[in-house]
């Protein structure tokens, strides 16, 4: 079994950086834009449900190609294909990878609430069994280039009207019901852009996790920045929700300041003070925070900064960068296959001397992994 997820684990994380030409195989076909994971669709290989970059500049130079295969069990079939010439793409030379499949659209994105808005602007499925959500479609950084976080696409979605710009607590609450009974949806994640006040957010994930809990039990991760008061730790968890999400996304000073411009104010000392704070409420284990590799920051500082954060209780959820169309990071390239596994494995190493892991998380985005490698060399160790 270490053999078999060593090399799914080595193979997830070849597709997440280099992406993967999309030859339109039928079944959810992801999404552009938007808050993340962007500009990509879920594949299920070996059991292991991963989000690919399938519609980004990386993802149309990749040497794998996803093309249609046999149905199976109602589910459509799919391969993954080694492109062994790329000049010979559609010729018998590309090399069959492996097999994958493409969960089918969801039954609750044919729906609409009373008053005509698309289920699936409000709330869409990531990976296999995760339902998501951004709270607020709009960033008090975003609209200056200079200030907002130089990888983000949240208002893309909105401009393209393939969302609102604010979902209220009753359309979530009547959404994730609907995710619930016909799709088998197991987890919310609820994230949101950053508003202009004091508690970042926390106040709309705790009416929305209240609204979604009177409704169906149905664990719920929310994510937003620090609030100013450490009193909305509590008041979110009272109202609903099961873990927290606070994320750092680069490390080292240098890469903060000009990756995040403008959230780099908030210092990491900051950030570490919100973690303890947050571990107090949530426990060990029910926090978590995105690392992107790739972005600047080196190896040495993603593990320490890693090892920093699982003494603290806080679940460090490593995943490659990935460049989305249309941002001032489109053409940054991907980190490569060898950087990405040795962080892996030292992070993972970590974890399992810990008593933290993915598995034990109850609900987030480490939780489902679908962005990340990490939990399948967790499986390795």
């Amino acid at each position: 079994m270490a053999e078999s997820r060593s090399s799914l684990g080595r193979l997830v994380t070849e597709l997440q950086v280099r992406g993967v030409v999309d030859a339109a195989v039928p079944g959810n076909p992801g999404r552009r834009g938007g808050a993340g994971p962007s500009d990509h669709r879920a594949l299920t290989i070996d059991g292991h449900t991963v989000m690919v970059p399938v519609y980004n500049a990386i993802s149309q130079a990749s040497p794998y190609r996803l093309e249609a295969g046999p149905a199976s069990g109602g589910i459509a079939g799919a391969a993954v294909l080694l492109q062994t010439d790329p000049s010979a793409a559609e010729s018998a030379e590309a090399l069959a990878l492996a097999q994958a499949q493409t969960p089918p659209e969801p039954a609750f994105y044919g729906l609409s609430t009373a008053d005509g808005v698309p289920y699936r602007s409000i709330a869409l499925l990531h990976g296999r069994d995760v339902l998501a959500t951004t709270l607020l479609q709009t960033c008090i950084r975003f609209r200056d280039r200079s200030e907002s976080c130089q990888f983000c696409a949240i208002e893309q979605s909105l401009e393209d009207e393939r969302t609102v710009v604010r979902k209220t607590p009753q359309q979530l609450a009547e959404v994730a019901e609907a995710a619930v009974r016909l799709d088998g949806v197991r987890q919310l994640v609820m994230t949101t852009g950053t508003p202009n006040s004091d508690d970042r957010g926390a106040r709309l994930m705790a009416k929305a996790a209240a609204a979604v809990k009177a409704r169906v039990d149905l664990p719920i991760q929310a994510q937003c920045e620090p609030p100013q008061d450490p009193i909305w730790y509590a008041r979110m968890k009272q109202a609903g929700v099961d873990s927290l999400g606070m994320h750092l996304e680069v490390v080292e000073e240098e890469v903060r300041r000009r990756i995040l411009p403008g959230k780099s104010e908030l210092t990491l000392e900051n950030y570490y003070t919100a973690f303890e704070q947050a571990v107090a409420v949530f426990g060990r284990g029910q926090v978590s925070t995105y690392l992107l590799a790739g972005l600047g920051d080196s190896v040495e500082a993603l593990i320490a900064c890693s090892e920093r954060l699982i003494q603290l209780g806080v679940y460090p959820f490593v995943v490659p960068f990935v460049p989305i169309a249309g941002t001032p990071l489109q053409h940054h390239p991907a980190p490569s296959t060898e950087f990405m596994v040795a962080i892996y494995r030292a992070v993972a190493a970590l974890l399992r001397q810990s008593d933290l892991s993915a598995e034990a998380m109850q609900a987030g985005c480490a939780k489902c992994g679908a962005c990340s490698a990490l939990s399948l060399f967790e499986q390795e160790l």
